[in-house]
């Protein structure tokens, strides 16, 4: 009797569907996943596989969610329930730039940042004006940011910055403390910044530009969008969709922009914004547009993978080398495994059920 557990339903939203071993996958490894995340008490909250461009695996769980700036709270989802993919959100921005670049409304990646920002005149320097969009994209404007503090402490530079009235002035404000290009280090208010400077060239807000050029194309309907305090939406954190529609973000980055046989995104911006660019030396990942870029072993063989990465164990995985895509959901928000886990059931489920 062939292993069905987690094998998804067809639905009206552009994906196919198909059983694990159509598609090469050894649906008994994949079955033990729920079992795991059980014994785990990992609170994943959902796990969703695609390959070659069918899905073909969907487990949803109950968990505790705490969506951004709001409380605790338990829920069942299922897979109509939007989940907030937090800093995933970097990579659409990302994608969203791209976009913006290829209808001519921005130059290119060398266009120094601060000729999007006039207003901004007084606080311009001789080592701001090097900066440029490639290093908001690389996170390496070399610009003073410690994001490095909880949270809860209102010195964090993010959490300055999203409860600002004037958000964008707190992310370029800063003092240079390298030379930009130099060193990555984490920063959101580069991708806010990111976000600024499509709304001005579009001349309309991330959202309708989003809504316009990504989602509808994608057939995603009904996404919803963090806000910063002065009502912009968040370009770095903060977007809630349903899995199924952030696995289509990473179909997409695997099939270099193209979905349903349309282009959406250039392939080169997609090729650029996956190749190594820069490597941070706090972590093993290299980092690309805002994509992480990492390694695995599968069956002794190296396998290289992209992600987006988002607090609280958010995951959309790309493994080009094996045509597989893998979103997951969860609530690890204070819980230390958040850095590992989602990468655990990835190497040790999924990619182990790939029939070499």
């Amino acid at each position: 009797m062939p292993v069905t557990c987690g094998v998804p339903m067809a639905a009206a939203d552009g994906w196919r569907v198909a059983t694990p071993e159509d598609v090469g996958l050894d649906a008994a490894v994949l079955c033990d996943i729920a079992e795991r995340v059980d014994s785990f008490r990992a609170n994943f909250h959902g796990l969703l596989v695609s390959r070659h461009g069918a899905l073909v695996y969907e487990q949803y769980f109950s968990g505790d969610d705490q969506p951004l700036g709001q409380p605790i709270v338990r829920i069942d989802f299922n897979r109509d329930t939007r989940h907030d993919i937090r800093s995933v959100t970097k990579g659409i921005t990302s994608l969203l730039v791209g976009i913006a670049i290829d209808r001519k409304l921005i130059a290119g990646v060398d266009e120094p940042v601060f000729s999007f920002f006039p207003e901004y005149a007084e606080l311009r320097t001789p080592g701001k004006n090097l900066i440029l969009l490639s290093h908001l994209l690389t996170m390496s404007a070399g610009l003073a940011w410690d994001e490095y503090r909880p949270y809860t402490d209102p010195m964090n530079s993010q959490i300055r910055m999203i409860y600002s009235r004037d958000p964008y002035r707190i992310a370029i404000e800063p003092p240079v403390v390298a030379p930009p290009g130099r060193f990555w280090d984490y920063n959101s208010g580069a991708t806010e910044l990111l976000g600024a400077v499509i709304a001005k060239t579009a001349r309309r807000a991330l959202d309708e530009f989003a809504r316009e050029t990504l989602f509808e194309p994608l057939g995603i309907a009904d996404p919803e969008w963090g806000r910063l305090a002065n009502d912009a939406p968040a370009a770095a954190a903060g977007l809630r969709l349903r899995p199924r529609d952030a696995a289509k973000l990473g179909q997409l980055v695997l099939n270099r922009g193209q979905w349903g046989g349309k282009q959406i995104v250039p392939a080169e911006w997609i090729d650029d914004s996956i190749t190594p660019h820069i490597a941070p030396a706090d972590r093993m990942y290299l980092f690309g547009y805002h994509w992480w870029l990492g390694r695995t072993m599968v069956n002794g063989r190296e396998v290289m993978w992209v992600a987006g990465i988002g607090l609280g164990g958010q995951r959309i995985f790309i493994v080009p080398a094996l045509d597989i895509v893998v979103v997951i959901t969860a609530g690890l928000y204070t819980d230390s495994r958040q850095a590992w886990l989602p990468e655990y059931f990835l190497n040790r489920y999924v990619l182990a059920a790939v029939k070499m």
